[in-house]
């Protein structure tokens, strides 16, 4: 146990020292540096955005030339160079936010959701899947062609369902746990790369 309080408390003492708003940030830098989901000059959708972390990170990646919008149903606060809105995924017009904002479809999507956690683990995890269903409802909407996604999985009984039905969406598929994740938590991530 100590090992790994160690090892969350390092992450948690880099994003402090480096500005960022969580520890999630690194989860973000990693995974992006094996697999680029997101590149220079990208347009970037974060759905589940709070504290902000996968924000920032994913504004220094787009650089100059991208755009970042972060969407969360809690209030986060401003991120230079990236544009917040407290809004929930669930309405109507968060499609149309998201376009009129770009002005065209995003080259990434990232979904770090959560459900409000109620600590009986088969309800929070199908409450997770379910936000991750409503996240590709928008990403069908929002990405380009060729565009890559991450989404975060509460793994549990209908991960696997949630994976194979990604793959049906894009080229390439892969399933990945980034170091900066605790070993004991359940979180794993999907990356999907190349929308068809």
């Amino acid at each position: 146990m100590k090992l790994i309080d160690a090892k969350r408390d390092q992450y948690r003492k880099l994003a402090h020292e480096q500005g960022f708003r969580s520890r999630a940030a690194y989860k973000l830098k990693e995974m992006n540096k094996s697999y680029r989901i997101i590149g220079p000059g990208s347009y970037v959708v974060d759905l589940g955005c709070a504290p902000g972390g996968w924000v920032q990170v994913a504004q220094k990646i787009s650089g100059n030339q991208g755009k970042v919008l972060g969407i969360d149903l809690s209030f986060v606060e401003e991120i230079p160079n990236a544009k917040i809105i407290q809004h929930d995924i669930e309405s109507i017009d968060v499609v149309d936010e998201i376009i009129s904002y770009f002005g065209k479809k995003a080259d990434s999507l990232i979904c770090d959701l959560s459900p409000q956690v109620s600590g009986n683990w088969s309800v929070d995890h199908a409450a997770q899947i379910s936000l991750n269903y409503s996240a590709v409802r928008i990403m069908d909407q929002v990405l380009n062609k060729k565009g890559n996604a991450l989404f975060k999985v509460f793994d549990g009984e209908y991960s696997a369902e949630f994976f194979d039905f990604m793959k049906k969406k894009f080229i390439k598929t892969k399933r990945t746990k980034p170091n900066a994740s605790r070993k004991p938590s359940s979180e794993l991530y999907c990356i999907c790369l190349g929308y068809l």
